[in-house]
């Protein structure tokens, strides 16, 4: 009973902690440097960034004029207390970043 009992708990912990990490991401500048922005979205994990560019300056040169949300990334994580893999757990995210 009291392996079960743990095993639930580490795994709801280690769930929680998955989400939690993505949760920070979403606060990317909207506005900023488009490079520092995209770099900042892509260092949070295993996110991925699609550049949607309205102008035909460089990424160096352009603003962030919007950042929307889209699917969740999904994937397999190790558990190394139960020995096995949790299936279907939140990895990452996409953002869509809208550059000029």
């Amino acid at each position: 009973m009291k392996k079960t009992t743990f095993a639930g708990a580490a795994a709801a912990g280690f769930a929680a902690a998955v989400v939690g990490l993505a949760a920070p991401v979403a606060a990317a500048p909207a506005g900023g440097d488009a490079e520092e922005t995209i770099s900042m979205l892509e260092a949070g994990g295993m996110n991925r960034v699609i550049v949607h560019r309205l102008s035909d300056r460089p990424l160096s040169e352009a603003d962030v004029v919007g950042i929307q949300p889209g699917p969740d990334i999904r994937g397999r994580v190790w558990d190394w207390i139960n020995n096995d893999y949790y299936r279907n757990v939140i990895v990452g995210k996409t953002y869509y970043v809208d550059v000029r």
